[in-house]
């Protein structure tokens, strides 16, 4: 009998744990990514997905306590990324328009797409004639693994495409069609907008490597993809966008994060804002 109590205990604490692993959200790339090296924004994000799922596990009752509550998530240091300015991004766009990626870094500055939205569109998301674009997902690699997930913050948005993108788009739909053809039975199908010559999904290291060699030939300072994304939302605050309206086009998940990039304009642009002020207010000759 006690056998049998000790067999009915281990079952109802197992089928209750087994409870708790499905309330914890899957941790985001930044954790499973950087996992071993334990970074400030590691361990905080790693936080956040333990109190998330030990919360859920309190309100269904398996558990009393969030634990997690008592413990202070680590402060993180603001990333200051550095911006290009307007002259450095028509460099990098001059010299990257032979480049397969043209298309991509035209998104990336235009509309300021992530690295994994960019290897991650596909052409059925796009209508060129009507000028738009729907981002639904993004690639990510985790532990050498590559997977489709929904964008960063969960959110899917419908943008308007600049004609500076549209072009490209359709010089990149050229180009892989005569990949298509030369690369004959080889070829794999996938729908992706970029591909590797035989149609396969190329890796954002490979992004990142061209995104550095253009940046190099161009002769303009080193940044990281995600900067150029940055530097799309200081062009939206200089152009005097709504902050709402670059949430939208941007994909942030809060105000405050497009807020804190509006904050952050560079003073050439600011000067360039106030230069605009002075011809719209400035002294009239009669």
């Amino acid at each position: 009998m006690p056998a049998s109590l000790d067999a009915i205990k281990h079952s109802f604490l197992s089928s209750r744990l087994t409870a708790c692993r499905t309330m914890l959200p899957r941790p985001s790339t930044a954790v499973l990514g950087h996992a071993g090296r334990q970074s400030a924004a590691t361990a905080k994000e790693s936080h956040r997905v333990l109190r998330s799922g030990l919360s859920a596990a309190c309100r269904e009752e398996l558990i009393t306590r969030n634990v997690a509550k008592l413990v202070e998530a680590p402060k993180v240091d603001t990333y200051e990324g550095q911006l290009w300015t307007l002259e450095q991004t028509l460099a990098f766009t001059l010299v990257a328009r032979r480049d397969p990626l043209y298309a991509g870094f035209m998104l990336a500055v235009g509309l300021g797409l992530r690295r994994g939205e960019i290897v991650g569109l596909r052409w059925r998301d796009i209508d060129l004639d009507s000028r738009t674009v729907q981002i639904r997902k993004q690639r990510q690699r985790v532990r050498g693994e590559y997977y489709e997930d929904d964008t960063k913050n969960r959110r899917k948005r419908t943008l308007p495409l600049p004609l500076l993108c549209v072009a490209p788009l359709r010089w990149q739909r050229l180009r892989q069609e005569a990949m298509r053809v030369s690369a004959g039975a080889d070829w794999h199908k996938s729908d992706l907008v970029f591909t590797t010559r035989t149609g396969r999904a190329i890796e954002g290291s490979n992004v990142l490597r061209s995104f550095h060699r253009l940046t190099a030939k161009a002769g303009i300072p080193r940044i990281r993809v995600h900067d150029a994304r940055h530097g799309a939302a200081t062009l939206l605050a200089a152009g005097n966008v709504h902050p709402r309206v670059a949430m939208e086009i941007l994909g942030h998940s809060k105000i405050s994060v497009t807020m804190d990039i509006y904050t952050h304009v560079p003073d050439t642009l600011k000067r360039e804002a106030v230069a605009h002020m002075d011809r719209m207010l400035g002294p009239r000759r009669r």
